[in-house]
């Protein structure tokens, strides 16, 4: 599952470190890179004791398999449904049966012996039939019972969240066909309980199943579920009925249907089928938007030591969807916005959500989060699965842009840092999908990847997926994981980052003692919220002297520690939290020189927006015009845009010499988000120019981004 995305036609803008960039007169969306903070998590206590402790399901009877024969009528929305369901007692012999099904009208429950059957008595409350089997089962014993039901989504009170804006599990859209612009579709949305809206069964994350779905559509109509389709046959009444059948065990959350008129694209990995599901008028974009998709599948595979594991794997784009996109095991939902032609793929490619979704399929759908609390083993991965495929694909500082977006998403959210990553103090389960199980999550891992280094950390990853192949897993599954591959403890990591909230605010001055020959680090944990920890952070230290780059380590674990350090002459550069992996604020003194040194000499995205940062206050300085220069035309498109909005702290005498730089990269640069910057780079710092023969000539861009903003640019005028 992904968050919705915003996603504005616009520039992204860069937001400094130390302090908020000034108002302008075009709104960009922001990249927020570092933020200074005072921020106190003031009801921190009362947020855990007014909520319940939320526990894992408790497994009576072990669902096996489901068997759904389905029809539907699209003028009352409803499906016409006939459920097979196997089952055995889990451990505790047990002679009743209490199955999810949600607004139903149920016709028929009986037990199924061999080709006949029994009827058995029931009750049902409109949420849970309950069922009377018709004997004692012991946990060696299957069973089978069939559920003849109509299932009514749209007459049932929708509820939702922030995340999934509604649970009613199956969507009928423009099923009166009155909309002209919108065609027919049904597709699901099962979490996260929300499936047994159309299919009875158990919901929760814990209950995995295998499964066969039959489909009656009309013969016009493409359906996709998970698994593959064993068969399809047409029938004389001008329907097809399709049989999808998914023989490894997933969760029951992860069940999906789509019906509609598709167009198909097909690819492949390896010898598995990869297809693409999209409105006809969009298939020749398809391999353009999804392309990458068998080159993710390889990496994965061959980055976790793990092949993908499914049979097939499906991407389908709907209308309406409930939320950004859906990783239903082998079949994959996208909302609409991942439907788009050549020139919107300029501006965003949502390739961040294709790769999101499947590295779900790893993290999530064949080792699956046990409980709600435990979601972040579903979502922290899938997040930064985004981080390992940006990285690879497209180099770290790609990588590290969107890192570092997302750390600062949640560091801006006030209550969020009041959470655990893990919390069982919960009122609600759909709460779970926020920016702490997403963006959060994604940089504790991240960290804990630079801490035991990048071969252990895949390995611990390997023997995490391997020992709970197509089974569930709760937090300490992935800690004993990591420990039995380091032979470290490594408790004080997991319980700090993954089971307190919150996060550090450190101060760190660095000098030299030219007396003692010493550098001197010094540093303070600030963070101010109630029962606020001492953390345990090891940072690595970059000393750049005599031409040469010496790392250190160093282990804060103390309110204030002073470090040392021998050189004979001060260094060039002390670059503290040389990996730029801390999930936290900080705030850094240092010399001008030794800003200037740092965007000049450190190698990473984030030592050069560090830099940028502080040197906003010296932009009078003819060495720190200088690095704006440098950083106009640096390699990294977000170093670009950052120069762009630092210009604005440079005296408006000597604000000329940047001119043309910002005209040609207005209409050059190859990135639309910083063409687009720099035009209103152009129209904020140069309104004594005549701007408007560039502006008129960025209407042709092929960008829609950059064509809106000249578009608006014009208008002004």
């Amino acid at each position: 599952m992904i968050i919705k995305k915003v996603i504005l036609l616009t520039a992204i803008a860069f937001i400094s470190l130390t302090a908020c960039s000034s108002t302008k007169p075009i709104q960009l969306p922001e990249l927020v890179i570092s933020a200074n903070s005072n921020k106190t998590i003031e009801n921190a206590d009362s947020i855990h004791r007014n909520k319940r402790y939320f526990a894992t399901y408790s497994t009576v009877n072990d669902l096996l398999n489901t068997k759904l024969d389905l029809k539907f009528n699209w003028d009352s929305a409803f499906v016409m449904g006939k459920a097979t369901l196997k089952f055995k007692p889990y451990f505790y012999p047990t002679d009743s049966l209490k199955l999810s099904a949600k607004g139903f009208k149920v016709n028929e429950v009986a037990l199924v012996k061999g080709s006949t059957k029994q009827a058995l008595q029931f009750t049902y409350d409109g949420k849970s039939i309950f069922i009377k089997l018709d004997k004692t089962y012991n946990r060696d014993e299957e069973y089978t019972v069939a559920i003849d039901y109509v299932a009514m989504p749209n007459k049932l009170i929708v509820k939702g969240s922030d995340a999934i804006t509604q649970d009613k599990g199956l969507y009928f859209i423009n099923n009166n066909g009155k909309d002209p612009n919108k065609p027919k579709q049904i597709w699901s949305q099962g979490e996260t309980e929300a499936n047994s809206c159309w299919f009875p069964t158990i919901d929760g994350p814990q209950e995995k199943h295998t499964q066969e779905i039959t489909l009656t559509v009309d013969k016009k109509y493409v359906t996709l579920s998970n698994g593959l389709m064993v068969s399809s046959v047409n029938n004389a009444d001008g329907t097809r009925t399709d049989v999808w059948k998914q023989d490894k065990m997933h969760s029951t959350y992860l069940t999906m249907i789509a019906v509609g008129d598709f167009a198909i694209t097909k690819d492949k990995w390896r010898n598995i089928e990869v297809n693409y599901y999209v409105e006809p008028e969009y298939a020749k974009y398809a391999k353009l938007i999804f392309g990458n998709t068998p080159e993710m599948i390889e990496f994965y595979s061959e980055k976790l030591g793990v092949d993908y594991a499914w049979d097939k794997y499906s991407q389908i784009v709907v209308r309406d969807f409930v939320s950004g996109a859906m990783e239903n095991t082998s079949a994959t939902v996208h909302y609409d916005k991942l439907q788009m032609t050549d020139r919107e793929h300029l501006d965003e490619s949502h390739e961040d959500i294709i790769c999101h979704e499947l590295f779900h399929h790893w993290f999530g759908d064949l080792v699956t989060a046990e409980s709600w609390p435990n979601l972040p083993l579903n979502e922290s991965f899938a997040t930064y699965g985004e981080y390992l495929w940006y990285e690879y694909k497209y180099g770290r500082a790609e990588a590290d842009i969107k890192s570092q977006m997302d750390m600062m998403a949640y560091l801006s959210s006030k209550e969020d840092a009041a959470k655990d990553l893990i919390r069982f103090d919960l009122d609600d389960r759909e709460k779970m999908f926020d920016l702490v199980s997403y963006q959060k999550g994604g940089r504790v891992l991240h960290m804990l990847r630079k801490y035991v280094g990048d071969d252990a950390f895949f390995a611990a990853l390997k023997l995490y997926l391997t020992q709970n192949r197509f089974s569930t897993a709760e937090i300490h599954d992935l800690r004993i994981a990591f420990e039995k591959t380091t032979g470290q403890d490594l408790n004080w990591f997991f319980n700090q980052w993954f089971l307190s909230p919150g996060h550090p605010e450190l101060s760190i001055a660095t000098t030299y003692n030219e007396t003692l020959k010493k550098v001197e680090i010094n540093v303070a944990q600030l963070q101010n919220f109630v029962n606020a920890p001492i953390y345990k952070l090891p940072i690595d230290v970059d000393f750049y002297s005599n031409g040469k780059v010496e790392r250190k380590r160093i282990v804060i674990d103390n309110a204030s520690q002073k470090f040392t350090f021998s050189y004979d002459k001060k260094p060039e550069l002390v670059n503290f939290d040389a990996e730029k992996m801390l999930l936290g604020l900080k705030r850094e003194t240092k010399s001008r020189e030794e800003w200037v040194n740092q965007f000049n000499m450190a190698p990473l995205f984030m030592d050069k927006v560090e830099a940028l940062s502080y040197l906003e206050y010296y932009s009078s300085y003819a060495d720190v015009q200088e690095v704006y220069k440098n950083a106009l035309s640096d390699k990294i498109w977000g170093i670009r845009i950052f120069a762009l909005q630092n210009l604005t702290s440079v005296p408006v005498t000597a604000r000329d010499q940047y001119y043309q730089t910002v005209l040609n990269i207005a209409k050059t640069d190859e990135k639309s988000y910083v063409r687009a910057s720099a035009l209103a780079t152009l129209s904020e710092l140069y309104k004594a120019k005549d701007n408007k023969a560039v502006y008129s000539q960025m209407l042709k861009d092929q960008s829609p981004m950059v064509e809106q903003m000249a578009k608006q640019l014009l208008e002004s005028k």
